[in-house]
């Protein structure tokens, strides 16, 4: 590594430059008394050449300031835990094993910025009572135009614990895939998403979003329609799509901060996740049952009618009633609701 790229390191942990360039002086001298580790840093008094008398005593003046500056940064390295001194005849100055204190460099800095995160927060709040007086005008903020995806985008990219969900076309993305959701999951994100049918029986939507975000370890539930567009990210804001559903076209975005109206529309999600119907990949189907009739039997707990479920399978409405039959023999049943039951019952959907 670059002496310029260690230095940027250290000082973005916490070091001034000045301490910096002491403690790489140390890893490059290794051990060292005050007096070498001077003149490695480049102010050491034995290249001087004689001069006046006003000009030594000026020199003399500048080598006590550079000793005394030097000792207090040693010093303060010393209570870093970055270096240490041995021998009692003549001390040198050695690094020592930095995890412990470089740990606790990064954690007093992570402090430093959770600080100057909260300062600017409190500085934009106040700019919003100085131009809205009223408490309400801070709790929910009105997205419009082509800000909507990158808001969206920079809100999740945020998400530290759990990222709640009503998932319902149209989209502001198209419908296209969701990389960011599978990479938070990979983190240790948990998703939990209530998908309406109109989103399931997208056969597109399905196999570019769905499938990909279950397999990467989303919680997936599905309902007949959800009533919202809805995602609350860590409980502690939430953005709710305001779209013309029948023109297909995402007109404005709410974001909703802490309060009641968050409160409420958790409740609302918690509420809908309690009665929506799970979902599963085809992998995790048991054995006597195929991956086709675990489709089927998503479809039908949506809603979908017959007509729609052949058109996603790609399939006859014919091969569609032989597979309703064939379910139905498995089930042991003779109505779809016996059929739906026993399917509920034997952890089928």
């Amino acid at each position: 590594m670059a002496d310029e790229d260690l230095r940027t390191h250290l000082c973005r942990l916490g070091l001034t430059r000045r301490q910096a360039e002491i403690y790489m002086a140390l890893l490059a001298l290794g051990p060292c008394e005050r007096e070498s580790l001077a003149r490695g840093l480049g102010h050491g008094r034995g290249d001087r050449k004689n001069g006046s008398p006003d000009e030594e005593t000026q020199d003399q003046g500048q080598d006590q300031d550079q000793d005394s500056g030097l000792e207090r940064e040693l010093a303060r390295l010393r209570k870093l835990g970055l270096i240490t001194v041995t021998g009692a005849d003549v001390p040198e100055h050695v690094p020592v094993e930095p995890t412990i204190a470089l740990e606790f460099l990064a954690h007093a800095r992570t402090a430093e910025l959770r600080r100057s995160h909260q300062a600017a927060v409190n500085a934009y709040r106040g700019y919003r009572r100085s131009v809205s007086p009223q408490a309400t005008d801070n709790l929910v903020e009105v997205v419009t135009g082509p800000s909507i995806a990158e808001r969206i985008w920079n809100i999740e990219e945020a998400a530290e614990s759990q990222v709640l969900r009503f998932d319902s076309p149209p989209y502001h993305t198209h419908g296209s895939a969701n990389p960011i959701e599978v990479e938070k999951l990979k983190n240790g994100v948990e998703y939990r998403v209530v998908y309406s049918k109109s989103a399931v029986e997208n056969s597109a939507y399905y196999s570019i979003n769905i499938q990909p975000c279950i397999a990467a370890g989303e919680h997936a539930r599905v309902l007949p329609t959800v009533p919202v567009k809805l995602t609350i990210f860590d409980h502690r804001l939430a953005i709710v799509s305001m779209s013309f559903v029948e023109a297909e076209v995402n007109d404005s975005l709410l974001i909703v901060h802490p309060s009641s109206l968050l409160s409420a529309l958790t409740g609302l999600f918690e509420t809908s996740w309690r009665t929506a119907l799970p979902m599963h990949l085809n992998e995790h189907v048991p054995s006597a049952l195929s991956p086709t009739h675990r489709r089927i039997l998503e479809l039908l707990a949506t809603g979908v009618n017959d007509d729609t479920i052949a058109e996603l399978l790609g399939v006859s409405r014919r091969t569609l009633s032989r597979h309703l039959e064939q379910l139905n023999t498995r089930a042991g049943s003779l109505t779809r609701f016996q059929m739906a039951l026993h399917a509920t019952r034997n952890g089928w959907i």
